[in-house]
C-alpha cells in the first residue's frame, strides 16, 4: 500500500510496524491460511493510517504555509506510486502473455483501469466478485484498494480545503480543530450507515467492499483524528500515567485488531454493518499512540524486521498477489512449501522495486536522467553494457506487453463465465426444430409422460441453448427434450438466479414459477438450481437450504418436478463443493416429502474434465453430456409408461 510522504512530518518508527501488521495480515488472507480469516482487514488498516498521515501532512503545510500546495502534494503522489504500479502491470501483462493463465478479454480493461485507479469502480460496473473469483485469480483484483486510496488523495485536498475556508474555526492552540473534526467524523459515519444499507446479507458484498462511497469511513476516521491529534504538536514530556494510557490504548487498539482478522470473516454481516467502523476505531486507538512520541508501543512495534516490512509495504503490495495469483497451480491444495517460497519472492521483488525504481524516482531520479539526456552527457558509449542489457530486456518486456494488450494470448469470453448475466425468457415449439430428433422420438425412443417443461436455470444452464457453447443444434436442450417427447418448452433462465434473492431487478426463481402457475401452466418442471442458492445459503445461513427447498415446491404442488443437483470444483469459499453437497443432502432429505418431486444425480455423473477453469461451468462436452443425461433423467423419472422410479434418485 502507498507509504505517505514523510516531509515536514516526524519519523514515526511505530507506524512503519504497523503496515507490516496491515500487509502482513493481506498476505495471509490471499494465501488461504486458515487462522487468518480476516486477513483482508489489513486494507483498513492502511486506509486509516492514509487518512491520518496524508491529513496530518495538508494541516501541517496549512500551519506553516497559510495554505495547501496542491501541485506540489499531488506530483509527489504521483512521483511515489506511479513508477512501481506500472512496472508491475507491464511485468503482469507480458507473464501472462507468455505464460499464462489464460485471462479473459476484460482483462486489457482492468489494466487500464488500474493505470488510471478506477479498478474499484471497473469491478463493480463489471460485477466482478472480489470473493468469489472462479478458477484462475485475475492478478490485479487487489489494486481495487489503491484505486480507492488514489481517489482519496486527488479529492481529499479539495474538500479539505472547501472546509477549512467554509468552517468557521480558530484551531487552538495544540493545534487541534474540533468542529473540522466533527464534520470530518460526521461524514466518515455517514459511509458506515450507507455500506450498512446497501449491504444485503444473502448477496455477494464485493459492492460495498469495493465502493468509495462505503470505504471512505476508515480514512476519514483517520483524517479526523488527524485534526485532534496533530503530531507535529505531540511531545515526549508527558506524565507517567499519560505514558501508561497511550501504551493501554494503543496494546487495545491492536488486540481488537488480532481478534478481528482472527474471527470475522469477509461473510460476516457484522463487517458490513459497522464492522469496518469499529476496525477502523481501533486503528485509530493504535495510529494515536504510535504517532506519539511519549509511547512505549513504538519502538518496540517498529523494531528492525517489521520496519524493514513496513517501509516496503507499497511493493509488496504490490506485487503479492500478482506472485500469488500466477504461481498458484490450477485446483492446487495448500502447500507450505510453495507458500514459503511465494513469500521468499514477494519480498526479494519488492526490496528490488524498492532499491532500482521507488526511492531513486522518489528523489529526483527521472528528472536527472532527463537533465542528462538534454545535455547530451548520456551517450550511446558511455552506456555500460550492463545498461545496454538494462534497456534490451525492458524493450522485449514492454513489446510482449504491448502484444499482450493488443490480444494476443488472451481467452475467449466463454471460458470465462459468470454467475450474473441478463434474464432470458422464451418458448420452444418442437415443430420447429430439426425433424431428426422428432423421428427419433416416433421410431420408439424411450420418452417422458411430460409433453410440456418449463425448464428454470441460473448461469449452469446457460450453456445449453447457447450457440457457442454448442454450435450443432442436435446437441443443445431443446432438441434433447424434443427427442424424450417435450414438444413444448419454455426457458427461464438468468445467471444469478437462486430461489430467495433477487439480482438487479430479475425475478427469482420462485417468483418465476408463481408466475407460470398463475397464467395457468399445468406440465412438467425442471430446476436447475442450487449453485446460487448453496452459495446464498452459506452467506446467509438465516435462509438454510431446506427452508429455500420447500418454498420452491410450495409454488409447484402437484406438478411433475426434476431437480438437476450440483456440484463445483471450489475448494473454499460460498461456492465450495462441501456447500453444494449441504444443498444435495437437503434435496434427497426433501423428496420423499412430496410424491411429484425426483433428483437427477448431475454430481455423481459429471466429470472433472467437464469444468471449464471457473470450476462451476462447463465446457462444451460438458454442456452437451449435461443436455443429453438431463433429459434423460426425465424419462427415468417421468417414464411415458407411468411406472415411477423406486427411488427419488435418477440418473
Amino acid at each position: 500500500m502507498p507509504e505517505p510522504i514523510r516531509r515536514n512530518q516526524r519519523y514515526m518508527p511505530g507506524l512503519d510496524g504497523l503496515r507490516a501488521v496491515a500487509v502482513l495480515a493481506v498476505i495471509a488472507y490471499h494465501l488461504g491460511f486458515g487462522w487468518a480469516p480476516g486477513g483482508l482487514l489489513g486494507v483498513g488498516v492502511f486506509f486509516t493510517l492514509s487518512g491520518y498521515l496524508i491529513t496530518d501532512l495538508l494541516l501541517a503545510q496549512v500551519a506553516r504555509r497559510g495554505r495547501i500546495r496542491l501541485g506540489e502534494f499531488w506530483l509527489a503522489r504521483a512521483r511515489r506510486l506511479l513508477p512501481a504500479l506500472f512496472l508491475m502491470l507491464i511485468v503482469v501483462v507480458a507473464w501472462v502473455t507468455l505464460f499464462g493463465p489464460r485471462q479473459p478479454p476484460q482483462f486489457r480493461d482492468a489494466v487500464v483501469a488500474a493505470g488510471l485507479y478506477f479498478s474499484n469502480w471497473w469491478l463493480i460496473f463489471e460485477q466482478l466478485s472480489y470473493f468469489a473469483d472462479f478458477g484462475p485469480a485475475s492478478p490485479l483484483n487487489h489494486l481495487w484498494s489503491l484505486a480507492v486510496e488514489e481517489q482519496f488523495y486527488i479529492l481529499w485536498p479539495l474538500l479539505l480545503l472547501f472546509g477549512l475556508r467554509f468552517i468557521p474555526e480558530t484551531p487552538l492552540a495544540s493545534g487541534v480543530r474540533p468542529r473540522l473534526a466533527a464534520v470530518t467524523a460526521g461524514m466518515a459515519l455517514t459511509s458506515a450507515i450507507a455500506m450498512a444499507v446497501l449491504f444485503k446479507p444473502s448477496l455477494d458484498p464485493s459492492r460495498v467492499y469495493y465502493g468509495t462511497d462505503t470505504r471512505a469511513c476508515e480514512l476519514l476516521v483517520g483524517a479526523a483524528l488527524a485534526m485532534v491529534w496533530p503530531s507535529r504538536r505531540l511531545r515526549a514530556n508527558v506524565t507517567a500515567s499519560a505514558r501508561r494510557l497511550l501504551d493501554g490504548l494503543g496494546i487495545a487498539g491492536l488486540v481488537v485488531i488480532a481478534l478481528m482478522v482472527w474471527r470475522v470473516g469477509e461473510f460476516d454481516p457484522f463487517l458490513y454493518r459497522g464492522g469496518f467502523l469499529v476496525l477502523a476505531l481501533a486503528t485509530a486507538l493504535v495510529v494515536a499512540a504510535l504517532a506519539h512520541p511519549a509511547c512505549r508501543l513504538g519502538p518496540i512495534l517498529g523494531w528492525g524486521a517489521m520496519r524493514w516490512i513496513g517501509v516496503r509495504s507499497y511493493g509488496i503490495y504490490l506485487w503479492h498477489f500478482p506472485i500469488i495469483a500466477l504461481t498458484a497451480p490450477a485446483g492446487g491444495g495448500p502447500s507450505l512449501v510453495r507458500d514459503a517460497l511465494q513469500l521468499a519472492a514477494i519480498f526479494a521483488v519488492a526490496a528490488l522495486s524498492w532499491r532500482y525504481v521507488e526511492e531513486p524516482v522518489r528523489h529526483g531520479a527521472l528528472g536527472r536522467l532527463w537533465r542528462r539526456l538534454r545535455s547530451g552527457e548520456l551517450r550511446p558509449a558511455a552506456i555500460p553494457r550492463e545498461g545496454w542489457a538494462v534497456a534490451g530486456t525492458a524493450v522485449v518486456v514492454l513489446a510482449v506487453a504491448g502484444a499482450g494488450m493488443a490480444g494476443v494470448g488472451q481467452g475467449k469470453a466463454s471460458d470465462f463465465a459468470s454467475l450474473s448475466g441478463e434474464a432470458r425468457s422464451f418458448t420452444v415449439d418442437a415443430r420447429s426444430l430439426s425433424p431428426v430428433a422428432l423421428a427419433a422420438a416416433r421410431l420408439g425412443a424411450a420418452t417422458s409422460s411430460c409433453d410440456a417443461v418449463i425448464h428454470i436455470g441460473d448461469s449452469t444452464s446457460d450453456g445449453l441453448t447457447s450457440t457457442s457453447y454448442l454450435p450443432d443444434p442436435e446437441t443443445r436442450i431443446d432438441a434433447q427434450y424434443a427427442r424424450v417427447g417435450a414438444s413444448v418448452q419454455h426457458f427461464e433462465i438468468s445467471g444469478a438466479r437462486s430461489i430467495v434473492e433477487t439480482y438487479e431487478g430479475q425475478p427469482n426463481a420462485y417468483d418465476v414459477a408463481q408466475a407460470w402457475r398463475a397464467d395457468g401452466y399445468r406440465g412438467c418442471w425442471i430446476l436447475a438450481l442450487g449453485t446460487n442458492d448453496s452459495a446464498n445459503a452459506f452467506v446467509a445461513p438465516e435462509t438454510d437450504s431446506t427452508d429455500r427447498i420447500e418454498r420452491m415446491m410450495s409454488a409447484i404442488p402437484d406438478d411433475p418436478v426434476l431437480w438437476v443437483n450440483v456440484r463445483s470444483l471450489e475448494t473454499s469459499g460460498p461456492y465450495a463443493n462441501e456447500n453444494m453437497r449441504a444443498w444435495n443432502r437437503a434435496l434427497f432429505d426433501a423428496c420423499p416429502r412430496h410424491p411429484n418431486m425426483r433428483v437427477f444425480n448431475w454430481a455423481a455423473a459429471v466429470k472433472d474434465e467437464w469444468f471449464i477453469d471457473d470450476g462451476i461451468h462447463f465446457t462444451t462436452p460438458g454442456y452437451a453430456a449435461r443436455a443429453r443425461q438431463i433429459a434423460d433423467a426425465l424419462v427415468e423419472a417421468f417414464p411415458a409408461s407411468g411406472r415411477s422410479p423406486h427411488s427419488c434418485l435418477v440418473g
